[in-house]
Formats: C-alpha cells, structure tokens, sequence
C-alpha cells in the first residue's frame, strides 16, 4: 500500500467535500460528492456510507475508486486511488457510525466504505500535473 504524507493528510482535515469516482463492473463511470471522508491513518481513508446508491453498487461489484483532494484552504491538489472494503458491521462501522451521528445528528451511516490507498497524483495545473506523487 502508497503512504500519504502529513500535507495530504492535513488536506483532508481542511476540505469539506471531496468527490468519489467509482465504475460498475462494466465500466460505466460515477462521481458522488462524499462529505464524511476521514483519513485514519496513512495508508487508510474511511468514506461514511449515508445516501449511496450508484456509488456502493459499484464499489461492491468493482472495489476501485479516486477522491478528489481539492477547496478552500487546502494546500495543493491531489488524486487518491485505492481499493474499497464495505463494512456494514464490526468495531470500525460501530465507530464511523458514531462519527456521522456526532458530526450531523440525526444521519445515519448505512455502511463504512474502507479505502486502502494504493497511489496518489498531483492535480494541480502545470508542468507536474497528473505526476505519480506516491
């Protein structure tokens, strides 16, 4: 697994929405604005599961997706690949769970997508876009 470094880590905790592209198993593409995204380590993003539809088809039938890292007050721009455990029980669900009602009471977290993160790449415009950062 790729290891985010402390600025891309930093740029979650700044970032408010960060788009999730997804594909069926057909290839048929999908982009959802996810707003429960939290990096728990590393290696390691965990995305809240509260109104998914097309997006937890997909990862279910093709465990593959890309966050979009950029907003106000985040420093730089970054594309984050990995590969997608669903969990919809376990101490991890019980924890995102508890998270998603803290943060917005009321919402429901119907599952916890788990993304292992496999590359990350510059986004920002210039000479380095699109450049394998990890």
């Amino acid at each position: 697994m790729a290891m985010m470094n402390p600025e891309m880590m930093t740029a979650f905790m700044s970032g408010k929405i960060f788009p999730l592209a997804t594909a069926s198993k057909e290839g048929e593409p999908n982009v959802a604005p996810m707003g429960a995204v939290y990096p728990r380590d590393p290696e390691t993003i965990w995305i809240g599961n509260q109104f998914m539809k097309e997006t937890i088809k997909n990862v279910l039938e093709n465990p593959r997706a890309c966050l979009y890292v950029w907003g106000p007050g985040i420093t730089g721009c970054f594309k984050v690949k990995g590969d997608i455990e669903v969990k919809t029980s376990g101490e991890d669900y019980e924890t995102m769970k508890k998270e998603v009602a803290l943060a917005k009471p009321g919402l429901f977290c119907r599952s916890l997508l788990v993304m292992k993160v496999t590359e990350v790449y510059d986004c920002l415009p210039g000479e380095h876009a699109g450049d394998r950062l990890i």
